[in-house]
């Protein structure tokens, strides 16, 4: 290292060619240049870059398909069709296809759109020296100049089948967003939620589903709930319903003991056994799975937005943005001593907005 007056006192120039100043902060840098341009095949090789024309549009094309392909899965699958998914378990079929053949067009664009760029846009290496925060009326009128130019330089006038296919596959890509909108991805899940497996329809006369655990899917005895205790439950027998995974969204219930005392409105308390009470585990803002109960103030916190119900006030809502309390469904105890749902909810489980004008 060597000292240099000519950048300052205390300055020292290194063997790099930068200068660091007192602090140890550099101050300028040698410009190192850009690397020899590299030439692509498509760039010297009319037939290449004729190949990877036809490589971009066969992507656009595909793209196309897709997109045709959803429109036709849109129309011609049943909405109540259900397919067995590895690793998933039972899916909406006309779901599944509709999101694969979405995937699928908006794959290929992407591919395509990169492609071009790498085979046949101009990939010569430039250098911008950094200026004023506003550029000059001249430096505008140059940039101007550059973007109009930009599509002569993509040749989209010299390569009219990519701009042909380019316009295709993106027009027909609005059709997947314009669709739904004209009529949904199914049924209005309404009249579904108002019915749940803890319904008289889905029992035979005289007999009330038990409580079970979930996931193990055994009964609950009364005795086994502890004051302050919280368990997740399903109806018996759920796990052999048409389509499992539909009604476990549905029928999903929080179960807690209190002291009976501590319970404020007479028709909750009524509707429990001994201060065991259950409500629906769905949180009527979007439907998300309440999970959290704090045991001293005795409320359930919906994780997403948190909606916060007061057990004690019958599931009211105290906090958040949902709109109406947790359906509350009506328990007692058989001959045996384990919990029973006397029958299913009163109302609809679930967002307010999905039955209720």
């Amino acid at each position: 290292m060597t000292e240099s007056s000519e950048f300052g006192k205390g300055a020292v120039r290194l063997d790099q060619g930068h200068v660091v100043g007192d602090g140890g902060i550099p101050e300028r840098f040698q410009n190192p240049g850009l690397p020899p341009h590299v030439q692509r095949l498509a760039d010297i090789d009319p037939a290449a870059a004729k190949r990877a024309e036809l490589q971009v549009a066969t992507m656009f094309i595909l793209s196309m398909l897709g997109t045709l392909a959803f429109v036709v899965a849109y129309f011609a699958i049943p909405r109540d069709k259900y397919l067995g998914v590895p690793f998933i378990g039972q899916g909406n079929l006309m779901h599944l296809v509709l999101g694969l053949t979405l995937a699928i067009s908006l794959f290929f664009i992407g591919a395509g759109a990169v492609h071009w760029a790498k085979t046949l846009m101009p990939d010569h290496e430039v250098v911008e020296e950094r200026h004023p925060l506003r550029s000059t009326d001249e430096e505008r009128a140059e940039f101007a100049r550059v973007v109009s130019g930009g599509a002569e330089a993509a040749q989209l006038n010299r390569r009219p089948l990519i701009k042909m296919t380019l316009g295709g596959a993106l027009g027909l890509f609005s059709l997947p967003l314009v669709l739904p909108l004209l009529g949904g991805l199914g049924p209005v899940p309404g009249n579904a939620l108002s019915t749940t497996f803890w319904d008289e329809k889905y029992w035979p006369k005289g007999r009330r589903p038990r409580l079970m655990r979930d996931p193990e899917m055994l009964p609950i005895r009364a005795d086994e709930v502890t004051i302050g205790s919280v368990f997740h439950v399903l109806p018996e027998g759920i796990d052999k319903a048409e389509h499992p995974l539909d009604e476990k969204g549905k029928a999903s219930v929080l179960l807690m003991r209190l002291n009976p005392q501590d319970i404020k409105v007479k028709k909750a308390r009524d509707w429990g056994y001994q201060g065991i009470v259950a409500y629906s585990k769905i949180c009527t803002h979007v439907g998300c799975p309440v999970g959290l109960y704090e045991q001293q103030t005795h409320h359930l916190l919906c994780p997403c937005h948190q909606s916060t119900f007061d057990v004690t006030q019958d599931c009211k809502v105290i906090f958040g943005p949902a709109h109406r309390p947790l359906p509350q469904l009506k328990i007692n105890v058989d001959d045996e001593g384990y919990l029973v749902a006397e029958s299913g909810f009163a109302e609809a489980v679930g967002p307010s907005f999905w039955e209720r004008g």
